[in-house]
C-alpha cells in the first residue's frame, strides 16, 4: 500500500499512523510518501506503473481541494483502494465499514428512514449514492440545513461533516440510531460530529466516540489491497 500525504493534519496523522499499524499485524507493506501537492500527480503516476503497489490511496483533504477530483482519477482503477475514483474498482472503505459496522449489530437499514449528514468526499457522498442504489430510503441532509427539521423523523443518521459537536441532542429523536462518522481536531483533541452530551443519554443506539467507524474502515482498506494484490 502507498500512502500519499500533501497536507500536513493531525487527523490525517493518526490515520496514517493506524494504517501503518495495521498493514504491520498482518504483513502489508505500507509506504508513506509525503511530498508537496503539486508533486501528487507524476507520483501516483509512477506508482500506477510500479508493480510492487497494489493500492494506492491520497490522503484527504487536500490544501487545494479544486484538484482533489483530477488527483484521485488519476489513481489507477485497480489500485484505488479507497474507492473514491470515478471508475474504481473497489467500493469506498468508510461507507463500506459503516455497513459492516450496521450488519454486525444486526441494525436492518432495508426498514430505516435514514439522514447523512455532510455531503463530502470520503464518507457521506459515496455512502449516500451506494444506498441511493440499494434502493433505500435515504436523505442527504447538508451542514446548513435545519437538523432538526430535517432530522425530526428518521431512526438512523449518519454523522459525516468533520464539524466538532455540530449534532446536538435536541437535535436527534429518541430510539434512534446514530453513526459517527466525522472526525476533527480541536485543540489537539481528536473529535466526532456528536455532542458529548448526546452520549450521557440511554434512549440512542450509537457508536463509541472512539473506536467505532475509523477501525474498521482501515480494515475495509487493506480488504481491498488483499483483493487487489490477488492474481
Amino acid at each position: 500500500l502507498a500512502i500519499i500525504v500533501a497536507k500536513q493534519d493531525p487527523v490525517i496523522n493518526t490515520y496514517v499512523r493506524l494504517k501503518k499499524s495495521y498493514g504491520a499485524d498482518i504483513l502489508i507493506d505500507v509506504e508513506v510518501h509525503n511530498i508537496s501537492q503539486a508533486e501528487v500527480v507524476e507520483k501516483v503516476k509512477k506508482l500506477n506503473k510500479t508493480k510492487e503497489v497494489h493500492g494506492i490511496i491520497v490522503q484527504l483533504p487536500l490544501e487545494d481541494g479544486s484538484q482533489t477530483e483530477e488527483i484521485l482519477n488519476t489513481i489507477t482503477p485497480d489500485k484505488d483502494v479507497d474507492g473514491l475514483g470515478a471508475n474504481a474498482s473497489f467500493d469506498p472503505a468508510t461507507p463500506t465499514a459503516i455497513n459492516w459496522l450496521l450488519a454486525g449489530y444486526n441494525v436492518d437499514i432495508n426498514l430505516k428512514k435514514i439522514a447523512i449528514i455532510g455531503n463530502g468526499r470520503l464518507v457521506g457522498k459515496p455512502l449516500y449514492d451506494m444506498w441511493v442504489k440499494a434502493g433505500l430510503d435515504v436523505s442527504m441532509v447538508e451542514r446548513g440545513d435545519d437538523l432538526q427539521a430535517s432530522l425530526r423523523d428518521k431512526d438512523l443518521i449518519i454523522a459525516a461533516t468533520g464539524q466538532p459537536g455540530v449534532i446536538k441532542s435536541e437535535c436527534i429523536p429518541i430510539g434512534s440510531t446514530v453513526v459517527d462518522a466525522g472526525v476533527a481536531s480541536d485543540s489537539g483533541e481528536t473529535l466526532g460530529d456528536v455532542d458529548k452530551a448526546v452520549y450521557e443519554r440511554d434512549d440512542l443506539t450509537i457508536t463509541p466516540r472512539i473506536g467505532g467507524v475509523g477501525p474498521l474502515t482501515v480494515a475495509a482498506l487493506f480488504d481491498n489491497v488483499i483483493r487487489s494484490a490477488r492474481p
